[in-house]
């Protein structure tokens, strides 16, 4: 099963290689976002995108509402977790 995480990208580290820093869930890391870029979305337009994040590669765009279900679910889903082992 493949599993994207969200983040939001919060800079641009390197245009040519098409790389940015990603937040998720304040853990910042550096990914890929050669899959969220075209012409008319280039990779300086890309802060403040929220993408789903697989394996270091931005793999695709996603608006903010789902981007905030889907950690509200990974939240449920870890506190679910740590009240079975409990």
């Amino acid at each position: 099963m493949c599993l994207g995480i969200p983040g939001q990208i919060i800079e641009i580290t390197n245009v040519n290689h098409k790389l940015a820093i990603v937040d998720i869930g304040g853990v910042k890391r550096e990914v890929n976002i050669a899959c969220i870029v075209d012409e008319q979305h280039p990779p300086e337009a890309c802060i403040g995108d929220w993408v789903l994040v697989h394996v270091g590669f931005a793999m695709n765009r996603i608006n903010e509402q789902e981007a905030a279900e889907t950690l509200q679910l990974f939240q449920e889903l870890a506190a679910a977790q740590v009240g079975n082992r409990e």
